[in-house]
């Protein structure tokens, strides 16, 4: 395994779900899916998503489109030390961040983004980094026990892990929660959970 090659969203209506990922963001329904929610959850799931874009007004166009669609703004779009960036809370409960390292525009605004990042909130950042290597992943950044981001294939969703409770504050929500992730993360892999109860299962 070296990659992540979809996600599935568990949603309570999936109809209503995918329209909003198609109309907010423009997302590759192959790659980020929406199925029927089975399990209860309730406050952080423990995970959010990113979008990475190239500049500032592509980060306010995709929120002000989020919006539009029925999102809930989290976290307003502002500057800081490491870039732009918003968050949104999507209509399904599924937290999304929309950033940029550059500060200033350069070209044409356009909702465009260059990846997406699933970053996964843990308890123990040492076991589950750990861990991961030992399932092919390939460790790309790494900063003590905050954060590692692991080296994907172009095109494909990539794995960062985060402290569980500095997720939380970066996405601007209480860290709180319990009950199902709702979320599956496919990848060329038998079926697995990862330390803090994540699911992958063998791409299709």
């Amino acid at each position: 395994m070296n990659s992540i090659d979809a996600i599935t969203l568990e949603v309570a209506d999936t109809e209503a779900a995918a329209r909003f990922y198609s109309d907010a963001f423009g997302l590759d329904p192959k790659q980020v899916r929406v199925g029927a929610a089975e399990s209860p959850t309730a406050g952080f799931r423990g995970f959010t998503l990113s979008l990475v874009v190239s500049q500032p007004g592509n980060v306010d166009a995709l929120l002000a489109a989020a919006v539009d669609a029925g999102a809930t703004v989290v976290k307003p779009a502002a500057k800081s030390l490491w870039g732009y960036g918003g968050v949104v809370q999507a209509p399904d409960g599924t937290i999304w961040q929309l950033a940029t390292s550059k500060k200033k525009d350069t070209g044409r605004v356009t909702r465009e983004f260059d990846e997406i990042v699933l970053l996964l909130g843990v308890e123990d950042m040492k076991a589950s980094k750990q861990f991961y290597v030992e399932r092919g992943l390939a460790v790309g950044k790494s900063f003590g026990s905050k954060y590692v981001e692991f080296a994907t294939e172009p095109g494909t969703v990539k794995l960062s892990l985060y402290k569980r409770r500095g997720l939380a504050k970066v996405a601007g929500v209480d860290a709180e929660g319990s009950g199902s992730h709702r979320l599956v993360i496919a990848a060329d892999t038998a079926p697995f959970e990862d330390p803090d109860g994540f699911a992958w299962q063998p791409a299709q």
